[in-house]
């Protein structure tokens, strides 16, 4: 079995197949992959395709299928690692939102704030992830929730209007794509904060951009429409943005689970 690694994610867990990989797609047998897109054309001798993570956007199932390419993600075990991790790590964003402005210690001044417990914290999206992440602020602050499923698409407007941070925990879809926009980033706020910890492209970035220019409000992404991200966000001072490279998911134990996931998958293709 030839092995085409298209992600640097397992690098230093799966070391003993690099042996079995291989440069050229064309005679790749298996596919790890991350985020990017798969083209199917390009690995004509594909048996298996194995996603890094949880996120399903890039994975052409539909096409696999009939194709006899079978398509494997990390075990329910492994991701619920993940599911944990990402929670916390959007909650220590939003966090760091909410205690922004404390003052500053070469002058020693100190900035007088809000209780935090009168904060409120909009989580939108209450799939595994979000819905960790409203039960974890729930400790702290107020915390309303927003999801296409159980909210009329009115009720999110008043909801944004209120809220101190905007944490997003959607999925990537087409009718999700560009779903934080221009009209939405309006309804936020002056000081109030949006997080981004699931999919770069469900923010209009460039909407984005315009509006943290203004500097009436502040923003932590952790993903972007295009990884590696160098475009225009990074040029913005750090009192307007918080950027992170996408390492919500970066837990050594959920990567270790994964390696064995992906040997286990490996095993199953070639018995």
């Amino acid at each position: 079995m030839h092995i085409y690694f298209d992600t640097q994610t397992l690098n230093g867990f799966v070391s003993e197949l690099t042996s079995r990989a291989t440069d050229d797609r064309s005679t790749a047998n298996i596919l790890l992959v991350g985020g990017r897109k798969i083209d199917l054309d390009a690995h004509p001798n594909l048996r298996g395709i194995f996603k890094t993570g949880v996120g399903t956007d890039n994975l052409p199932f539909e096409e696999a299928k009939k194709r006899g390419i079978e398509i494997a993600l990390p075990c329910e075990a492994t991701r619920s690692i993940i599911y944990r991790e990402t929670a916390d790590f959007a909650c220590h964003r939003i966090l760091q939102c909410l205690y922004r402005k404390l003052g500053c210690f070469e002058t020693w001044t100190k900035e007088p704030r809000n209780a935090l417990q009168r904060k409120t914290l909009l989580v939108v999206g209450t799939g595994k992830i979000g819905a960790m992440v409203r039960n974890k602020m729930a400790a702290f602050c107020n915390t309303i929730t927003f999801d296409s499923l159980t909210n009329e698409s009115g009720e999110l407007r008043p909801m944004v209007e209120m809220a101190d941070c905007v944490s997003l925990h959607i999925p990537l879809l087409d009718s999700t794509h560009g779903f934080f926009d221009s009209e939405k980033l309006r309804w936020m706020k002056d000081g109030a904060s949006l997080v981004n910890t699931a999919r770069g492209p469900i923010i209009d970035e460039q909407a984005l951009l315009n509006e943290l220019q203004t500097g009436r409000i502040f923003a932590a992404l952790d993903v972007f429409s295009n990884e590696p991200y160098n475009g225009p966000l990074c040029e913005l001072s750090p009192d307007k943005i918080s950027l992170s490279p996408h390492v919500a998911s970066t837990c050594s134990d959920f990567l270790a689970a994964t390696a064995k996931d992906f040997r286990d998958f490996i095993a199953k293709l070639s018995a």
